[in-house]
């Protein structure tokens, strides 16, 4: 169990040692370049460099370990970094950008662009097919938003709420999460055929949306909610999905409080990320920083300013 007390979270040598080891287990590579001979890399320890600095002589460049993530040209310490991706990565139903400038000390501005590059790491960036030979893969669709106007007291109509798409492959507990504009039978036709091996049983509740792509997979099996049935006759259901969603509504309303269509995506897959490598498949809170700290590899996220469109 990793606590908090631990010196990578304070020391900013244990932080770079830290994120050294996770990035370069087989010694550092130039993020220019690609070179990864030994003898051609080589730190920078003179007291003109600043810390952590490395230089390949294939190419010439200089770079650290941030260089190619999505920490690069931030001016946060990397204790901060460190600690903010365990916070992150240990808190079930999410932290805020304000509880990280709080615990961080930094300004709430610093905190919410940490906190996004944070979930950019966490993205699943190149999934492979879920599902397989005989194996569920649960499939459920939910909706996010208020459910009526404090003024007024009227019911938000279905269409003006927010759109969320699980899947669940039963078998290795893996989840994703898909925001999409409209729920029809063609975009869950393509979330599946993209995500799931066609072989697999799907598993679905008894929607319409689901009855014609499911007959493109090995079986279609459904739930049928509306007679209170949680688990049909053959032993299938999508417990585990409809448990991702009330991990996730949980979070956005307890912990976000709200959240802008804008940005829901991301915040989808900082919660998809963490119940993927969630403690029930063997993974603590330590070893679920690690991998989120490694996928902040190859990515970057930038804002032009608090007016203006994301760009990655």
């Amino acid at each position: 169990m990793t606590k908090l007390t631990d010196a990578k979270f304070h020391n900013e040598d244990a932080a770079r040692a830290h994120l050294e080891a996770l990035r370069w287990p087989d010694g550092p590579y130039c993020p220019h370049c690609g070179n990864s001979e030994p003898t051609t890399i080589r730190r920078l320890e003179g007291k003109s460099h600043r810390p952590g600095l490395h230089q390949c002589n294939e190419c010439r460049e200089h770079f650290t370990v941030t260089v190619g993530t999505v920490m690069e040209r931030s001016h946060i310490p990397l204790a901060k970094w460190v600690l903010g991706f365990h916070l992150m990565n240990a808190s079930k139903k999410g932290m805020s950008a304000h509880q990280l400038h709080r615990m961080l000390g930094i300004t709430y501005k610093s905190a919410w662009f940490m906190a996004m590059r944070i979930r950019e790491a966490m993205r699943d960036e190149s999934p492979s097919a879920m599902g397989g030979p005989d194996k569920p893969v649960q499939a459920d669709e939910t909706y996010y938003g208020a459910t009526s106007s404090r003024a007024t007291g009227h019911r938000r109509r279905r269409k003006e709420k927010a759109i969320v798409v699980g899947l669940v492959d039963q078998t290795t507990g893996a989840v994703r999460g898909f925001h999409v504009t409209h729920a029809t039978g063609d975009t869950i036709r393509d979330i599946l055929f993209t995500n799931v091996t066609r072989r697999s049983t799907l598993v679905s509740d008894e929607s319409n949306l689901y009855r014609y792509a499911g007959k493109a997979f090995g079986k279609h099996e459904t739930v049928t909610h509306w007679k209170a049935e949680y688990v049909n006759k053959d032993g299938f259901t999508t417990n585990n999905v409809e448990n991702f969603f009330g991990i996730f509504k949980k979070g956005l309303v307890g912990t976000y409080h709200f959240v802008s269509q804008k940005h829901l995506q991301r915040y989808l897959d900082e919660f998809t990320f963490r119940y993927t490598h969630r403690v029930g498949v063997g993974i603590d809170d330590g070893e679920r920083a690690a991998l989120a700290i490694r996928g902040a590899t190859g990515k970057r996220l930038t804002y032009r300013g608090p007016r203006s469109a994301t760009h990655a």
